[in-house]
């Protein structure tokens, strides 16, 4: 299998988000490794061991992608047996050119605590592990957005990921079986309509979820994921709420997806 290595003098998190980007292009299997904080020869040194370990046990030249700042450290990095791909050396000279500028690289700039997005993300974190699943319903004129939907259909973790990526508070709320006799929209939520996102589910995937939760109860059963499902998305249509699908995107598919339909600004860079 090819090996595929993310390095850096910080994180490694743009190494590994465009190098994964990249790599998903191919329909094939990699072996991924991290190595991240790589902020001396020393280390450089020990990273260039590693690659080169790994070229002599597959007999293929590892993909390096890597984002280093420090030029005496790059170059121990670019002279591992390894393919390197550095991505800030392709788009640095264009971008100086057309700003007119000479870049200033700074190592940990991109993903520190110095940057501007860091209180709205934490604040956001703490304001939606606080109103996460209805477990508070009386602050959701601080939110962001709301998230509603049947249980298990992906509204905790998108809070978390909206939160922590993109710094908005997300509160979410589910409808319950106790709800579905008549579901309506209770007043908390009514007065806040604007900020309300729906999400559903299909049902068969609802009771694969459910069924790892609690198997063999009514809350898994087939027939009470589907009565949820219909009714909640029924609640949607008639209360002109924009919904979304959860089945088969990943969290970062559907935080996207919300993005882009509701507007919501970003507190990311």
């Amino acid at each position: 299998m090819r090996a595929a290595f993310y390095i850096s003098d910080g994180t490694a998190i743009t190494s590994e988000v465009f190098g994964h980007a990249l790599l998903s292009l191919f329909p094939m299997e990699f072996e991924h490794d991290t190595i991240s904080f790589v902020e001396t020869k020393e280390k450089a040194l020990e990273a260039c061991k590693r690659i080169n370990k790994t070229a002599k046990r597959t007999g293929l030249k590892p993909l390096v992608f890597h984002t280093f700042v420090n030029n005496e450290i790059r170059e121990i990095i670019d002279g591992c047996d390894g393919v390197i791909y550095n991505f800030l050396e392709h788009f640095v000279a264009p971008l100086e050119q057309e700003l007119d500028l000479k870049a200033k690289p700074k190592a940990h700039r991109t993903h520190s605590i110095h940057e501007n997005s860091y209180d709205y993300r934490i604040d956001a974190v703490n304001y939606s592990l606080a109103n996460d699943d209805g477990s508070n319903v009386t602050n959701y004129e601080h939110a962001d957005v709301i998230l509603v939907g049947v249980s298990r259909s992906g509204k905790t973790p998108t809070s978390l990921y909206l939160a922590l990526q993109y710094g908005i508070k997300a509160a979410n709320y589910p409808f319950t079986d106790d709800d579905m006799d008549e579901l309506k929209l209770p007043p908390f939520l009514k007065m806040h309509k604007k900020k309300i996102f729906g999400l559903t589910i299909d049902a068969e995937r609802l009771v694969d979820i459910r069924d790892g939760r609690m198997a063999n109860t009514k809350y898994s059963s087939a027939r009470q994921c589907r009565m949820e499902v219909r009714e909640v998305e029924k609640l949607y249509r008639q209360e002109k709420i924009p919904f979304l699908n959860t089945t088969k995107l990943s969290v970062e598919e559907i935080t996207a997806k919300i993005l882009s339909e509701t507007g919501l600004q970003r507190y990311k860079y």
